[in-house]
């Protein structure tokens, strides 16, 4: 059995691009949120095929058995979690990636990846307003994670490596690690410090300042120095620029200076910024000002996959030190030694992440860069900007809905004024309908719903469907 030839390849290829284009055209048509029970796609996929079946089989059952069972995360309706933009051009971008199908683990296995990759970081480094530190000529550079998750932890690894001094990589972590965060920091964090083999001990909770849900940097800067002076070692702090829940933005740059004061010479706290959702939005002059601080950090890291239009996985991580990350991860057995990464003057991204092998996923980013250019990317941004700040003034003016905390860009946090149960059963009574999907957090102890403006199709229109929905249940 051989693989397709061009021209067949050719023509299936058409089909899926029509398949999509069809889906995308029509997505308003779907309910947002999957309308099915557990086991009913199990129930209904096909057995596997012992024969070669048509392609347009499949594209039959994708409607029949996938489309059903989909939350439609492109959909305009769709105000959960944090957006996924996956704007065309990135799913081009995405196709031309598997097309090569190369494999970027190492400079030498595809130079153009690296590079690539390389050049995009510098250019977003510099139309985001960070420190030249992060480029590549600065002595730092940039790279395309997974996800945000895995950042983090590989900024992690890097403290865990720098703060002993470089003994980690040979005796490993010995119970006296401390990292902090706050309530609201992503669980990323937490789970990075489990994998990492701290235990929950490890981690600590800095509380936010008086009246706010942003991290204390007095606090953080107090429980550090108590730690230390037990005997335990500070590895890692991580500010939040957009937390999840509510968008509250930690003062990065009070929180620096404190890790800085309280480190070790030499062997200083690291200072991870997450910024996966809102960092972006330093493309825009006039937001700038919530990546206040980050040059005075060690790593900072925005996704592309949220509110950059960019298809999931593209995650963004740029670090102060180049050395860093190889010097925690790298490892080189016989079967990776080449004269390009023995030259050292080539960068090998395996040793910036855990998995040894990666994909070019620059590409997609490439693509929508390409297609969008700069400026287009700000108008995706401040539109939304723009249509969150419009719902924020309706619930503002409507009595019996109250925002629960300042509206922090495109992400607005309302509930009623009557309590939890009944702003719990309006999420409910709204998400029902199909129009729309919303998500929810806990503020203060009281039930709150989120509403996050950032899908690729999501217009005034659809905003305003979801505050007749919201106001007339």
């Amino acid at each position: 059995m051989s693989d397709l030839d061009p021209e067949e390849f050719r023509r299936l290829g058409h089909a899926v691009v029509d398949w999509v284009a069809g889906y995308r055209a029509g997505i308003g048509e779907h309910p947002v949120r999957a309308q099915v029970e557990p086991g009913w796609v199990r129930e209904r996929m096909p057995a596997l095929a012992e024969q070669p079946q048509p392609f347009d089989a499949l594209l039959a059952e994708l409607d029949r058995v996938v489309v059903p069972a989909t939350t439609h995360w492109q959909s305009p309706g769709f105000f959960g979690y944090f957006p996924a933009n996956a704007s065309l051009h990135s799913v081009l971008g995405d196709l031309l990636s598997g097309g090569l199908g190369v494999q970027g683990m190492l400079w030498s296995t595809s130079p153009a990846a690296t590079e690539v990759e390389q050049v995009l970081l510098d250019g977003l480094a510099d139309a985001l307003g960070l420190d030249p530190a992060y480029t590549w000529a600065g002595g730092g550079g940039g790279t395309i994670a997974d996800s945000a998750s895995s950042a983090a932890l590989v900024a992690l690894l890097a403290a865990l490596h720098r703060t002993s001094g470089g003994a980690w990589r040979e005796r490993g972590v010995d119970g006296t690690e401390r990292v902090y965060v706050t309530a609201e920091t992503h669980s990323s964090l937490a789970k990075a410090v489990r994998v990492a083999g701290l235990g929950a001990a490890a981690l600590r909770i800095v509380p936010p300042s008086p009246g706010s849900l942003a991290m204390s940097a007095q606090a953080f800067a107090e429980m550090a120095a108590e730690d230390v002076a037990a005997g335990l070692r500070p590895v890692l702090v991580c500010p939040t620029i957009g937390t999840t829940g509510t968008g509250a933005v930690d003062p990065v740059r009070e929180v620096a200076v404190a890790a800085r004061e309280h480190g070790t010479p030499g062997r200083e706290i690291w200072v991870h910024v997450d910024a996966a959702w809102a960092g972006v939005a330093a493309l825009c002059p006039e937001h700038r000002d919530v990546i206040d601080g980050v040059e005075l950090a060690d790593s900072f890291c925005t996704d592309a996959h949220k509110w950059l239009l960019t298809a999931f996985d593209a995650s963004l991580l740029w670090v102060r030190d180049a050395t860093a990350l190889p010097a925690a991860l790298s490892i080189t057995p016989e079967y990776l030694r080449n004269s390009a990464t023995d030259s050292g003057q080539v960068v090998d991204y395996r040793d910036w992440q855990v998995p040894l092998g990666r994909r070019f996923r620059a590409l997609k980013l490439w693509s929508v860069l390409h297609g969008f250019g700069l400026e287009g990317v700000r108008a995706h941004l401040r539109g939304h900007v723009a249509l969150a700040a419009e719902l924020e003034s309706w619930i503002v003016a409507e009595p019996g809905f109250e925002l629960a905390v300042p509206r922090s860009l495109s992400l607005v946090c309302l509930r009623l004024s009557a309590g939890d149960d009944e702003t719990r059963a309006l999420l409910e009574r709204v998400n029902a309908t199909g129009r729309v999907l919303l998500t929810h957090t806990v503020v203060d102890g009281r039930y709150v719903i989120r509403v996050a403006i950032g899908s690729v199709a999501t217009e005034r229109e659809h905003v305003e469907e979801l505050w007749g929905l919201l106001s007339s249940h």
